[in-house]
């Protein structure tokens, strides 16, 4: 199913929603600009590598080395594809600016780097040994999607749905509709844990663990009425 809008409107306006999408973008454009043998380096350096961020450790930090741990920001802002780049800001304009407003401005913008963080690290954790740079907001949007599913679980969806070879345009309750996306997601993470670390061509665990996250600090982050 591919989402077209929600049912609900923000009270506020959503600029840092708005800003993560323009973002995003920018950035892919800039990448576009890239020869080939300027991206590859540009990903191996900007992007997760499973097998190299394993390796670091958390007292690098508290020594102030920050910068190995850039990629778990960066490559938050880089998409290969402009179908990557096409379903994950769709996604984000129909989600994120209700969870923008229930969450609070700066929250909300913390609570999207962290989901991300979080959707990273669980890529990282069934794929130890993966050279292959993971790029995408998908973990952080997962993220905000999981904060929706708490939030606003009787809100409806107007999304296209295919019914064997036909496409119809109908309107379901977002906890079905996130719940299966949910699903779908533990299903082919499950299924990807067979094929080789470096075949995979979808980090499902970083939809998954973002996901989780997303629900996690969405309570502790959540405006008190």
């Amino acid at each position: 199913m591919i989402p077209l809008r929600d049912s609900v409107r923000p009270k506020s306006f959503p600029f840092i929603n708005y800003s993560l999408i323009i973002l995003n973008i920018y950035v892919f454009y800039k990448q576009l600009q890239l020869f080939p043998d300027e991206l590859e380096p540009f990903l191996q350096t900007y992007g997760v590598i499973p097998a190299k961020m394993a390796e670091l450790s958390p007292w690098l930090l508290l020594s102030g080395q920050w910068e190995p741990f850039l990629p778990f920001v960066t490559s938050l802002f880089l998409h290969g594809s402009l179908l990557h780049i096409g379903g994950n800001m769709l996604y984000l304009w129909v989600f994120g600016d209700n969870v923008e407003d229930r969450l609070g401005h700066f929250r909300y913008l913390l609570f999207y780097l962290i989901a991300g963080i979080a959707g990273s690290l669980a890529h990282i954790y069934f794929n130890p040994d993966s050279s292959v740079p993971t790029i995408g907001a998908s973990g952080a949007i997962a993220g905000v999607l999981g904060a929706y599913f708490l939030a606003f679980p009787k809100a409806r969806v107007l999304a296209l749905v295919p019914i064997a070879f036909f496409v119809t345009i109908t309107e379901v309750r977002a906890v079905f509709f996130l719940f299966l996306w949910f699903i779908l997601q533990v299903l082919n993470g499950l299924t990807a844990l067979g094929v080789g670390r470096n075949a995979q061509m979808v980090a499902w665990w970083a939809h998954i663990g973002g996901f989780a996250a997303g629900a996690f600090f969405f309570k502790l982050f959540k405006k008190r009425k």
